[in-house]
């Protein structure tokens, strides 16, 4: 077997490699990197024609009265905030589905503001990272010998959602989702957690007291070994290979309006992809 093995890696290696080949990578690749080119321009063309019409309607309220009317039917999250739809839009380009609902929180305070730029950095970011993991794949496919016919209808879904989770006078809880799907998917997903009375960010301590570590721990330990079947199976990777140990302060959560907190694990960090994005419910002291 090794000796047919040696054979065949030996007329594998003697085959002769075309003098044009290098020339048509190089060439593919040069093409593939001028379309990236064209296509970014193109979206920092649409951002900023996005954020310009934007900014006019912003300016708008102030000066209409029936603009400020309709955007009070804008839900509306207590007297002291509110969140909006920052960003919206969904079309195609370039074999790229563009699906993106941004939030902003809509309110006078250094805690707006920061979260207000800290989500617009991960969706420059993932739109980024969107773009140039397709010119990558693209690039790669034509460099290899692809041709346009098998590239064929190939696309690509770009994907910012938001949902709020729960809501007071004065706190909320939300999730921005930032998702890509094709040949293989991606999904990562920021909690945030608000007091705008206190103008800060909740912690997981505020919910469940000063034992939250012991109580996050022990409840999902449990739902953990819960989750074995009765041959004993889990997709839960054991401690000492990756899986579950602790919940720290930089642990993502939201909170449901039933006041449970609800602790978020991203796909494959302590589990096998199968198990998606993990989530364990903590009831609270007062739940």
């Amino acid at each position: 077997m090794m000796k047919e093995f040696a054979n065949a890696k030996e007329n594998y290696d003697s085959i002769p490699i075309p003098a044009e080949l290098p020339d048509r990578v190089q060439a593919g690749i040069q093409l593939g990197k001028a379309s990236y080119r064209r296509r970014r321009s193109r979206m920092i063309r649409r951002w900023a024609a996005t954020a310009a019409c934007l900014c006019l309607v912003l300016a708008g309220l102030n000066l209409s009265p029936a603009l400020a009317s309709a955007a009070a039917n804008v839900p509306v999250l207590g007297g002291l905030f509110r969140v909006l739809t920052f960003v919206e839009f969904d079309d195609s380009e370039d074999g790229i589905h563009y699906n993106v609902a941004a939030p902003e929180v809509d309110a006078d305070s250094d805690l707006a503001k920061k979260v207000n730029a800290a989500i617009q950095g991960k969706v420059d970011q993932h739109l980024a990272k969107a773009q140039q993991d397709w010119d990558d794949y693209r690039e790669a496919f034509f460099a290899t010998g692809g041709t346009e016919e098998q590239w064929g209808d190939r696309e690509m879904d770009v994907l910012i959602d938001y949902e709020i989770k729960s809501q007071t006078g004065d706190r909320v809880s939300f999730v921005v989702t930032f998702a890509e799907g094709w040949v293989s998917s991606y999904e990562e997903r920021s909690c945030y957690n608000l007091d705008f009375v206190q103008n800060r960010d909740l912690t997981l301590r505020d919910f469940l007291g000063e034992d939250w570590t012991a109580v996050c721990n022990a409840a999902i330990q449990q739902q953990i070994d819960e989750s074995r079947d009765a041959d004993g199976f889990t997709y839960f990777f054991p401690p000492d290979q990756g899986g579950f140990t602790t919940v720290d302060e930089s642990t993502s959560f939201y909170v449901r309006e039933d006041g449970a907190v609800v602790v978020c694990f991203p796909k494959y960090s302590i589990a096998a992809g199968a198990a998606g994005n993990l989530e364990f419910v903590i009831q609270t002291p007062e739940g």
